[in-house]
């Protein structure tokens, strides 16, 4: 019987104890995310599927919020916000440096900890004081495809820049140029994000410069609409074209041989990792030692599988 009872008692404090685990975790660490991204721009729907999935598994509250029109100063305003109701954590790209690093310093200095995701680098992370970095270096991604464009043969390109605004797009394709060992010089263009103004825009550069080897896009964004163009043109198929960024007109883009590769940064991993290294970090005090890099990969018409049944939502 005592045995019996002592199991009992033991099996009490057990459940005691979960149940007031699970009050814990019912009040929830709350955790904001902020992103540059328009409205407009689907691609970000991975970023935040990877946020809603984090906050389930970890049982937090998340929130997103962006700048509908992709304004930085917006978005700047949005963190200042963000810091004022006084979250648990805050997950923020670093668009424009100048721009943000000083209401992303002030949400630090209140005692908020930042974790720096997709845009930025390590090291501006470590200077506006976030605990670490979690994305895609951009120069090293387009020089790495430069490099490869150029096993390939390329010696010219179009770089479609749809956010020219951002710092971080311009690397993307001075690498690529600086990959190629050529100069960017005018081979990349402000394409704007209306996709009619895309795809007129990236037609009349190829008309202007018919002996252009290759296209670079940045996104589906710019992608989707130069895929229409190349098309109306007679050129898919035929002229290189590679791109940052994975959607389903991409991958079904490359699995027609009309795109070599899509670059993968694995956006899902910007959103869900910073959620479980917060909720972590706060529960239990670990924290991993370095910044994340969630990619460059390259996805191949040889390696669609499994993302061409998720690209767009989880890839």
């Amino acid at each position: 019987m005592k045995a019996v009872m002592k199991t009992v008692t033991i099996a009490a404090v057990a459940a005691t104890a979960m149940i007031s685990a699970n009050a814990a975790m019912a009040e929830g660490e709350r955790y904001v995310l902020v992103s540059h991204a328009p409205d407009s721009d689907s691609w970000w729907n991975t970023i935040k599927n990877g946020l809603a999935l984090g906050g389930e598994q970890m049982g937090v509250m998340v929130e997103y919020r962006n700048p509908p029109t992709g304004d930085l100063a917006d978005m700047a305003r949005i963190i200042e916000q963000a810091a004022a109701s006084a979250p648990d954590g805050i997950i923020t790209t670093l668009a424009d440096f100048d721009v943000l690093s000083g209401p992303i310093r002030n949400a630090v200095d209140a005692g908020i900890e930042v974790i720096i995701i997709n845009s930025g680098t390590p090291e501006q992370a470590r200077e506006v004081g976030a605990l670490m970095y979690v994305g895609q270096p951009e120069y090293d991604a387009g020089f790495a495809a430069g490099q490869r464009a150029a096993g390939d043969g390329v010696a010219s390109f179009l770089c479609v820049n749809h956010y020219i605004a951002q710092p971080a797009s311009t690397e993307r394709c001075q690498g690529f140029a600086d990959g190629l060992g050529i100069d960017l010089g005018n081979q990349m263009i402000d394409s704007g994000q209306d996709p009619s103004e895309v795809q007129n825009r990236v037609m009349a550069y190829l008309n202007a410069n018919p002996d252009t080897d290759a296209v670079l896009t940045l996104g589906p964004t710019s992608a989707d609409p130069t895929i229409l163009a190349l098309d109306q043109m007679g050129l898919a198929g035929d002229i290189y074209f590679g791109t940052f960024d994975l959607g389903g007109d991409i991958v079904q883009a490359i699995s027609d041989g009309v795109i070599e590769w899509g670059i993968d940064q694995q956006p899902f991993l910007q959103a869900y990792l910073p959620v479980v290294v917060l909720t972590n970090y706060h529960r239990f005090g670990v924290l991993p030692g370095n910044n994340i890099n969630s990619g460059p990969g390259f996805v191949t018409a040889d390696a669609l599988g499994l993302v061409a049944d998720l690209a767009g939502e989880y890839r």
